[in-house]
């Protein structure tokens, strides 16, 4: 059995970087949703056509439609030796359904990896860019400030603004949302015995070191 894992984690911890050091690391195929549904429609397959029904109107694809698409990709012969599932599953409705072409597939899940981080410290991370309204150029209150506060370093401009996507606000609300729905999930696969639970709040070398750690007990 090969390393058939899936990734969680709130938006801000950090998924998408240790993604691409996992799939370097263990030369696993990276399924992402996003990335399957727009191979399923440039590719013609049943599913495909299906999911473009509903992308073509701005309508959230279906539970079933996305459970097509997920176990055609996992049917493919390049995931026998592993795989990284990555926004999928989303809801417990698409939980036990990949619990059922899993097992069928003879691929099910073995380790789910979520990339802990309090929600405080997200916030942080979040909300902290703001942008030179005169040329662009984006900086972070923590992470990446202006040398001289107040004035851009690029075009020396004092006019600078937050998109709306990183105010305060809009963040909690997507945080809220994204706790709401990975909190049965998380349960989920506690209870199954396959959940370990990674500190996000480490250096970025420092988390992908506590995944290999976990991993290193899969394999």
């Amino acid at each position: 059995m090969g390393l058939d894992l899936m990734l969680m984690g709130l938006p801000g911890a950090g998924k998408g970087t240790q993604a691409e050091r996992i799939v370097d690391e263990y030369k696993i195929p990276h399924i992402s949703t996003g990335d399957i549904f727009r191979a399923a429609i440039k590719n013609g397959t049943e599913m495909g056509k299906e999911a473009k029904k509903y992308i073509d109107k701005g309508e959230l694809v279906p539970d079933e439609v996305t459970n097509g698409i997920v176990k055609e990709r996992l049917a493919e012969d390049d995931v026998n030796d592993g795989y990284m599932l990555d926004g999928f599953p989303r809801n417990m409705v698409q939980a036990k359904a990949l619990d059922q072409f899993g097992a069928e597939l003879g691929k099910p899940l073995n380790c789910v990896i979520n990339i802990d981080v309090d929600p405080q410290s997200l916030m942080e991370r979040l909300t902290g860019r703001f942008v030179c309204r005169d040329c662009g150029a984006t900086y972070h209150k923590v992470f990446n400030p202006t040398k001289v506060a107040g004035t851009c370093d690029r075009c020396g401009g004092h006019n600078f603004f937050q998109r709306d996507d990183d105010k305060p606000e809009t963040v909690k609300n997507r945080l809220d949302v994204n706790m709401k729905m990975n909190t049965p999930l998380l349960d989920f696969y506690k209870q199954k015995g396959i959940l370990y639970n990674v500190d996000g709040n480490q250096e970025i070398d420092a988390v992908f070191a506590a995944i290999k750690q976990v991993l290193a007990t899969i394999k």
